[in-house]
């Protein structure tokens, strides 16, 4: 279900296509030079509008956010909470 919404919003918003063989769901953000600091702020405020969710300063690690596989975990985990 969010995973749909994350890959378009990274495809359209950062890579300017809706090709989905251009972004896998490991690729790291950061290290693919997909998102820089303020592509990760706006998608914090993605999640947060999209998914009725607050990301917490704490939860702004690689580990939640550098990946549509760590988001969708992030995801799970907070939805769950």
């Amino acid at each position: 279900m969010y995973r749909e919404k994350l890959r378009s919003f990274i495809l359209e918003n950062y890579l300017f296509s809706n090709d989905p063989k251009l972004l896998d769901d490991r690729d790291s953000f950061l290290e693919k030079g997909i998102l820089d600091s303020t592509g990760i702020l706006e998608l914090i405020f993605f999640l947060e509008d999209e998914f009725q969710i607050q990301v917490a300063e704490g939860d702004m690690v690689p580990e939640n956010l550098d990946s549509v596989q760590n988001l969708l975990q992030y995801l799970d985990a907070k939805v769950a909470a």
